[in-house]
Parts: C-alpha cells; sequence; structure tokens
C-alpha cells in the first residue's frame, strides 16, 4: 500500500525526534490548524499548535514592522525547554519542543532540512 502524505509527514516528525535533543514536533498551518503531530502524550496537539503559529505569526509581524526583513524563526526558552517555531513553506510552520540543553547548532540544522521537506511535501 503506497506511503500517504500524512504518513510522510510523521516520517518527518519521527526523524526529528531520533537526532535526541527533540521531546515532540508539530506541522501547522499559519492560523494555528494542526496538521500532524509526533507530541509527547501530556501536549494539547491542538492548543499546541495554535499557540506555537499565533507566536510565530506575531514575530513576522513584529519584524515586518520594522522593516528588517523576514523571520527565519522564533525561539522561546524556559527551564526546563526551548520551542522553536520555523515556516515550512508559505502555508504551514513546524515547531518543536527541544530539551533545554540541546545543541541548538544540530537542532536548527535538522529543523531547517525537516522544513524543506514539509514545504516540499505539502507543496506550499
Amino acid at each position: 500500500m503506497p506511503e500517504t502524505k500524512k504518513d510522510k509527514l510523521l516520517g518527518i516528525l519521527k526523524g526529528l525526534s531520533a537526532i535526541g535533543d527533540i521531546e515532540g514536533s508539530a506541522i501547522v498551518t499559519r492560523d494555528g490548524l494542526l496538521i500532524a503531530s509526533d507530541l509527547p502524550r501530556d501536549v494539547d496537539a491542538d492548543t499546541f499548535a495554535a499557540m506555537s503559529a499565533t507566536m510565530l505569526g506575531a514575530a513576522e509581524t513584529a519584524v515586518s514592522e520594522l522593516k528588517r526583513g523576514i523571520v527565519e524563526r522564533v525561539i522561546a526558552e524556559g527551564k526546563q525547554a526551548k520551542l522553536i517555531a520555523k515556516g515550512a513553506g508559505s502555508s504551514a510552520v513546524l515547531v518543536s519542543m527541544v530539551r533545554a540543553d540541546a545543541n541548538l547548532g544540530l537542532v536548527l540544522v535538522e529543523m531547517g532540512k525537516a522544513s524543506e521537506k514539509i514545504e516540499k511535501e505539502i507543496g506550499a
């Protein structure tokens, strides 16, 4: 049986989790609707999706108003984790929950590769 689009997107998210420092990820629409997720069971995926898209959208609006280019990513840092949101084409956002002591360079590189794959898969 051929692999569905959702299976392919979940595969991309599982690949991110495999690098070790990423505790969970989701692909959401720019308006905050969940497309696919690989999140811990104690995380409400729909709320996570909505708030993450809002966070990235607010940063994009602020930077646009300042006329300082395009937002590459938004990072929110807490004591126990980081939340990283990165655009994945014109209609999607990749959001990852990352360990606080993560190798951020590796995470950002892998998220960049994943967002390119997501953009190609979604066609946006």
